[in-house]
């Protein structure tokens, strides 16, 4: 034959949530034809966010959190690239950021989640850590034990935020403490736990109690120093030890892309493209579902991976797009610091060691997806 050869696509991936990496995972077993895969995340591993309370509390170790994303880049004959996504020049097709040359696209899918900070309130990038991204917030945990341990730091530790969230790493870092003198503060400029069902609100306060953490509802931070917090009212709490539960900020580069935004978060349609390009995908907490709000929940994001795929499919012309449709309820299981869990769906009473134990299952199925076997 005397025609040229096509070239291949270029489909970036920009960050290694939990959608790209199983879009990885299925990419595996059946590759994108004619298309060269390149996957952009500052670290080669990316840690999963529903085993976070139990490595909190101990019952995990770090590396059990790891997904390894140069594994699964290499499984499909990728390219990782180490690096920062803080550009995308959607005119020259190109994706710039630290670390790494400008990268050409012909589709991409963001998938680079939201973080937990609070830029605006005093002395938090100096003295707290955010809960998201949570890679800072277990190595920050783990140094902190260190120094209360050795005696350099008191043991006292301040949650900001008391949304399911926060409770959750609260009751971990509880357990984690237990047996030790310490104290615990949970700290919400409103109600706690507003978003919860009533019989699950109500467990998780007596859970907390149990624990002797202390609950402060509409509550105002001003300020974070190295020991302490300092509030609107005028009290000072003690706080060698900050989490911030509290935000769900999306990327401040974002704005830069002429992405449509809702709030900071890229508008997506049922079909996971972004409203201003159908080059691009947007999935995960970073995305706003036009088509059905959702609130930022993993759920979403795991169930999202095959929609994208279809859907790039679709967009190099093998095959029919997928419309997604998010589930309006879906069970809700609370680590409650301890190897037990709760579970909230539909107003279900349900609570005890055979939820935690069906969480851990589903946790290390979904993890053994990614390991050297690929879940075989």
């Amino acid at each position: 034959m005397n025609g040229l050869k096509r070239q291949p696509a270029e489909v970036v991936l920009i960050g290694g949530g939990h959608t790209h990496a199983l879009v990885l995972h299925q990419l595996a077993q059946m590759p994108l034809p004619d298309a060269q895969i390149t996957l952009i995340t500052p670290t080669p591993k990316a840690p999963y966010t529903g085993m976070l309370p139990g490595f909190i509390a101990g019952h995990y170790t770090r590396e059990d959190l790891d997904i390894d994303l140069q594994h699964l880049i290499d499984r499909v004959g990728g390219t990782l690239v180490l690096g920062k996504v803080d550009r995308l020049d959607r005119a020259a097709g190109l994706i710039g950021g630290a670390g790494f040359r400008d990268i050409r696209f012909d589709f991409a899918a963001l998938d680079i989640g939201i973080t937990s900070d609070l830029p605006a309130l005093p002395g938090y990038a100096e003295h707290a850590v955010s809960a998201k991204p949570l890679g800072g917030y277990a190595r920050r945990w783990q140094d902190w034990l260190a120094g209360v341990e050795g005696g350099a730091l008191r043991p006292d530790i301040a949650v900001l935020g008391a949304g399911v969230a926060g409770v959750e790493l609260a009751l971990a870092m509880a357990f984690r403490m237990k047996g030790r003198a310490h104290k615990l503060r949970v700290i919400d400029r409103g109600r706690a736990l507003p978003n919860i069902g009533g019989f699950a609100r109500k467990r998780l306060l007596a859970h907390l109690a149990h624990f002797g953490i202390e609950v402060l509802e509409h509550t105002e931070v001003t300020g974070i120093e190295a020991d302490h917090l300092r509030c609107a009212d005028g009290q000072t709490i003690p706080a060698s030890f900050v989490v911030g539960v509290a935000g769900t900020r999306p990327q401040d580069w974002l704005h830069t892309t002429g992405l449509a935004l809702e709030r900071g978060f890229i508008k997506v349609d049922r079909h996971l493209r972004t409203l201003s390009d159908d080059r691009i995908f947007a999935v995960g907490d970073c995305a706003h579902m036009t088509h059905a709000p959702r609130p930022k929940a993993g759920v979403f994001a795991v169930r999202q991976a095959p929609f994208l795929l279809a859907n790039l499919r679709a967009a190099l012309g093998t095959g029919p797009q997928r419309a997604y449709q998010p589930q309006r309820d879906y069970l809700k299981l609370v680590s409650l610091g301890d190897k037990t869990a709760l579970a909230d769906k539909w107003g279900l009473p349900l609570e005890g060691r055979w939820l935690w134990r069906l969480k851990d299952r589903i946790d290390a199925k979904f993890m053994r997806q990614f390991g050297p076997h690929g879940g075989d």
